[in-house]
């Protein structure tokens, strides 16, 4: 494990494998570096690549500096990228997408930028729902009901309430938790004071060479906004991966990736 410091002294802890031109790796909502997609890809990619796999702050390693903002998470994916080399070609999954998308427009140094499924709101009502759970995720974990918001994070990505209900008695369940506070930090990465609309201005700002992808098997509230992102970023590349879903594997990914970055 590395470790890189950030602009406001927060430590993030970092895995850095293969060689090659650097690619940085942005996780999503309650992933980090030991779980979530990233050391799949990493291991995919780094036969062409030195990979970076980096913990968000508050999350598994590393640490946390309050109070938070989201300049604070691109200042952090600023600091990997300069002790990846100064430039990167990066990563970003889910809500990782978009704070990566934040970071390109705010001029990061990154090379090329691909991202997967940002999940921003494009439907009628998906906005006001996106806000209902902010509100709710805010009050439980200013509560210190750790449990209830992640249960709100399961809930408002369509999670069925058996299984959740299952979910909350498994082993897997304390690893949430523990990184639950770091839902408000996604949701601001979203946009939690426009109802996660995508963020049309921001992303026409975005200079550098992009590819959107989504899968064929995901459901349209992910897809539009993965089409509406490529429409939105000048020049952007956007393609489809048959029958993966929003947990795209490495094996379907790696390809474009590699594609993509060559």
């Amino acid at each position: 494990m590395n470790t890189v410091v950030s602009a406001d002294g927060t430590t993030l802890a970092c895995t850095v494998t293969g060689s090659g031109p650097a690619v940085v790796l942005v996780d999503g909502a309650l992933c980090h570096r030991n779980f979530g997609p990233g050391a799949a890809i990493a291991e995919q990619l780094a036969a062409h690549h030195t990979v970076w796999t980096y913990d968000r702050r508050g999350r598994g390693a590393s640490g946390d500096t309050a109070p938070f903002a989201v300049s604070r998470e691109i200042e952090d994916l600023a600091a990997v990228i300069a002790a990846a080399g100064g430039s990167a070609r990066v990563v970003a999954f889910s809500s990782g997408a978009a704070l990566a998308l934040r970071a390109a427009a705010a001029g990061v140094a990154i090379d090329r930028l691909a991202v997967y499924e940002p999940p921003f709101s494009t439907e009628d009502g998906q906005g006001a729902r996106f806000d209902g759970y902010v509100d709710e995720l805010t009050g439980a974990l200013a509560e210190g009901r750790r449990g209830d918001a992640v249960a709100a994070f399961m809930t408002f990505v369509g999670l069925p309430r058996p299984m959740l209900d299952g979910m909350r008695n498994s082993p897997v369940w304390p690893a949430f938790e523990a990184v639950a506070p770091t839902l408000a930090y996604d949701a601001a990465a979203l946009g939690e004071q426009a109802g996660a609309a995508v963020p049309v201005e921001l992303l026409a700002g975005v200079a550098v060479p992009t590819l959107v992808l989504d899968g064929g098997a995901s459901p349209e509230l992910l897809r539009a906004p993965a089409r509406a992102v490529a429409a939105a970023v000048p020049g952007a590349e956007y393609r489809t991966l048959a029958d993966q879903t929003h947990e795209v594997a490495a094996e379907a990914i790696a390809p474009e990736l590699l594609k993509f970055f060559a």
